[in-house]
């Protein structure tokens, strides 16, 4: 089982700053809604906590505060390719440490946050704007790659 002894200070970050990335990259995709989206990021967090015991390294992920990158992104799209960029680093570090397993749950947790989160806020009379439509293809695209 990998935990965060495995890894670094700054690797752990990598790690924690990853899905509240991926969360971002959905809540700018579209205007209007992003109280709500912040929330079900939150709430996703939560119930991740709730199945507790079954991934260690997930846990202490969801357990720890949601870490969020502090460098500043001077437009949506640099805010995106930078998160996008998160996400594929972090799975890289991951598929060096971690079990298929755990890399898989990692992703899993990612790509349901980032649903969450686009569901939170109707926009248009749609569930999911295409907007974030194209940002959630994104994001699964970043964790495959």
């Amino acid at each position: 089982m990998t935990s965060k002894s495995d890894f670094t200070d700054e690797e752990w970050r990598l790690i924690l700053e990853a899905p509240p990335s991926a969360g971002m990259i959905v809540v700018t995709a579209q205007r209007g809604g992003s109280f709500r989206e912040t929330v079900a990021m939150a709430k996703a967090y939560a119930e991740a906590r709730q199945e507790h015991g079954k991934s260690q390294l997930l846990d202490e992920i969801v357990a720890a505060k949601p870490e969020r990158d502090h460098s500043h992104a001077h437009s949506f799209e640099e805010l995106k390719q930078q998160g996008l960029q998160h996400l594929r680093d972090s799975v890289a570090l991951l598929a060096k440490k971690a079990t298929p397993e755990e890399v898989e749950e990692y992703r899993r947790f990612i790509v349901t946050l980032s649903n969450k989160v686009a569901a939170a806020h109707r926009e248009h009379g749609h569930d999911v704007s295409d907007a974030e439509q194209s940002a959630l293809q994104e994001i699964t695209d970043a964790l495959s790659a």
